[in-house]
């Protein structure tokens, strides 16, 4: 029988309410494991209530008791990461390895929330007035969302609830629907580092619990992380119901491979960030451009080192690449590829077809170079989310620069060069909010700030960091005069001239 996966409300597990029974695959062989009922507007409505109750106590309490808890639940995280990684392999795809190195990446904003009291300082000025005093403090929003994509389901939901709860908020997780486990076991460690229930809470569904969260009273903001269209509807949908949004969108990366760079070290990296996670991160690395007579040999640099990538289910010895998602994404995967194919671009490596040893069920997609890619096709200009690297050409920086900022995305960029003036240069005038100069995955640490340009972020705020603070807080100045029995206080210094 398929494990029977549930929700978590108000510090329980319980079965949703919804009448619609999604299942839950391994995407590496194929096949059904689990399933779960959706969550109702009535499992949602009983959430909000729990956590708008549990938020006015935990709002109030001291910062030193709130960081307390986040300490522990850091603890906690380092003690289970074995067990949490094995779920996010087994719902994901990914490898044991690149699961274990999304748990710490998240866990960094669990450091930065150990360092919340230090991150909630205000303002204050005195004697803006004879007597008056000014200051700016912070306080929580109230119920908080996050709405999760599915390719990394520990990180991305970390880079929102350490910092909403450090805060003094209350947060409702809504996970993929393909990745529900491993955010209910993030729910049980809460409760044992003493969250109290109501505070974190797990609701599984599909876009009708989206749209629920979205229009409900009782949820003051909502942090989206996904792809562009659906970024929009999340943005729109949550200001007109009055919330404070935080959309991220999609990505389609670039980066310039110059000729003076050191080509092997180049094709390593580009490999790693092209094919890492099968390609299903908004920090992927899908196309390059190469500059000049960087073109003529990068291609085959890089077939190298994707032909030594050890493909397989991720829990199994060696493995360094899983499955893509879904049987779907598989077969738009190899559609974008077959158009390039049809439209003149060379395949230098074709991973279409391929299958592991054991796995002949699985949604897989061997690492795919394709050069010489013409700037109309799809595959270069929709985001691929899949283990396909494309290359095009460009005969100088000036030229590449300009491929790279006509991109309607700019999440990430990176240059590769041995040239200081032109990596300068290259952060100056590339469009995009993440830069790497030698670095193909430049994602910031946990106490900066994530997030792109254009239409990879939707309204003006980042992801965690010292941004994410200031998403789940509001300022709150006050102003004050304290007059005593003798009257309002006045200076009674005074200044005189001598001569």
């Amino acid at each position: 029988m398929a494990e029977k996966v549930l929700h978590w409300i108000d510090g329980e597990l319980c079965d949703g309410s919804g009448s619609q029974i999604v299942a839950v695959e391994n995407p590496a062989t194929g096949k059904e494991f689990a399933q779960f009922n959706v969550a109702s507007d009535s499992d949602l409505d009983r959430a909000v209530a729990s956590a708008q109750k549990a938020q006015k106590k935990w709002g109030a309490l001291s910062i030193a008791k709130r960081v307390d808890v986040m300490y522990k639940m850091r603890q906690l995280v380092l003690d289970n990461q074995d067990k949490l990684a094995k779920l996010i392999v087994e719902d994901h795809g990914k490898d044991y390895s690149d699961a274990i190195g999304e748990i710490q990446r998240g866990r960094e904003t669990l450091d930065f929330a150990c360092g919340i009291n230090a991150n909630m300082k205000g303002e204050s000025s005195t004697n803006i007035a004879t007597g008056v005093d000014i200051n700016v403090i912070r306080q929580p929003l109230g119920v908080v969302a996050g709405i999760c994509p599915f390719n990394f389901p520990v990180m991305v939901p970390m880079w929102m609830h350490p910092l909403a709860l450090a805060t003094g908020n209350a947060f409702i997780l809504k996970p993929a629907m393909q990745v529900p486990r491993v955010s209910l076991l993030i729910a049980e460690l809460y409760q044992k580092a003493g969250l109290p229930d109501g505070l974190f809470q797990v609701l599984i569904g599909d876009k009708e619990l989206v749209t629920s969260i979205l229009e409900h009273d009782g949820i003051s903001a909502v942090s989206f992380v996904g792809s562009t269209p659906v970024a929009r509807i999340i943005q729109e949908t949550g200001v007109k119901h009055g919330k404070r949004v935080q959309a991220l969108g999609g990505a389609n990366n670039h980066a310039i491979v110059m000729p003076d760079c050191d080509l092997e070290f180049a094709a390593k990296h580009i490999s790693a960030a092209a094919f890492g996670a099968a390609g299903e991160r908004c920090m992927a690395l899908p196309t390059v451009v190469a500059v000049g007579s960087a073109g003529d040999k990068l291609a085959d640099y890089v077939k190298k080192h994707a032909d030594a990538i050890t493909i397989g289910f991720g829990l199994d010895e060696g493995v360094e690449m899983g499955p893509v998602i879904s049987k779907a994404a598989e077969e738009r995967i190899v559609g974008l590829i077959d158009d390039a194919e049809k439209r003149g671009a060379t395949i230098v490596r074709d991973g279409r077809g391929f299958r592991p040893e054991g796995y002949p069920d699985g949604h897989f997609v061997g690492p795919t170079i394709i050069d010489d890619c013409p700037l109309d096709a799809p595959v270069y200009t929709n985001e691929i989310f899949g283990p396909v690297l494309v290359i095009v050409r460009a005969k100088t920086y000036e030229e590449a620069i300009k491929i790279v900022n006509a991109q309607p995305f700019g999440n990430g960029s990176a240059i590769f060069t041995n040239d200081g003036g032109v990596g300068r240069r290259f952060a100056l005038d590339v469009e995009a909010g993440m830069v790497g100069i030698n670095v193909p995955i430049p994602t910031p640490v946990a106490y900066y700030s994530f997030g792109g340009w254009k239409n990879s972020l939707l309204g003006d705020t980042h992801i965690h960091g010292p941004e994410g603070v200031r998403f789940y807080t509001r300022a709150k100045a006050i102003t004050s005069r304290w007059p005593t029995d003798s009257g309002p206080y006045e200076a009674t210094m005074s200044f005189k001239r001598e001569d």
